[in-house]
């Protein structure tokens, strides 16, 4: 299983919690053999979940012309119509993709086109399901220019997330395929994408589970479509 290089520091931090417990209990007074046991598991158990979590499979991405994938892996829990002023300047298809501690948090392009990075915003730590953390959380703002429409990428931190990676250039430009791996958001959170209305056309349903990079969600539509 492919892991994540980030999850380093993790792995130190729950060693040492192990140990930490087994220093603490021993001071207690417990048996050293109970200690001993209580620290192992603790520590074994964090290190074992880290793996799980900064796991980083490969993902098979549908070739169809047109497909939009999903950006990250997790529940469609949001398809709503909002005005975007800042960037696409205008009615957008919104669609929320939401995170549980045991998705992959691996997240990728939807659409090829050119990257990027708008930048690191600061803010509120709501939870993700409230309608306006998408406007007031903390977020990373990734912009896409594709053939045939865009796509504004956020990575949106919830109280649990404490950190949003984006992983390519911060100064420039960057040529991109779709399915190709954007960054990551640490212990679960949301990942919106919003395209302007009338230029893609759904394919899942509210409630369905979706797979970064893998999943089609939309298709672009054609303009010389009626």
């Amino acid at each position: 299983m492919k892991v994540r290089p980030e999850v380093s520091p993790f792995i130190v931090a729950s060693i040492l919690s192990g140990l930490l417990i087994w220093i603490l209990l021993a001071l207690l007074g417990a048996a050293w053999r109970t200690a001993l046991t209580a620290g192992f598991f603790l520590g074994a158990s964090s290190v074992a979940y880290m793996l799980f979590f900064f796991r980083d499979p490969d993902m098979v991405t549908p070739s169809e012309p047109g497909a939009v994938v999903a950006g990250a892996s997790g529940k469609l829990a949001k398809v709503t119509e909002v005005t975007e002023n800042e960037y696409i300047k205008g009615e957008c298809l919104r669609i929320s993709i939401f995170l549980s501690l045991f998705d992959v948090h691996v997240n990728r392009f939807p659409i090829s086109g050119r990257a990027e990075f708008l930048g690191y915003f600061p803010g509120k730590r709501l939870f993700t399901f409230e309608e306006k953390s998408s406007d007031v959380n903390q977020h990373n703002a990734i912009l896409v220019r594709g053939e045939g429409t865009v796509c504004l990428v956020r990575q949106i931190v919830g109280p649990v997330c404490r950190r949003v990676v984006y992983w390519l250039s911060h100064d420039e430009e960057t040529e991109v395929q779709k399915g190709d791996r954007l960054g990551m958001m640490k212990f679960g959170s949301r990942l919106d994408m919003y395209f302007p209305k009338g230029e893609i056309e759904m394919v899942v349903r509210i409630g369905e589970q979706v797979t970064a990079g893998e999943t089609v969600i939309a298709r672009i539509v054609r303009k010389d479509k009626p």
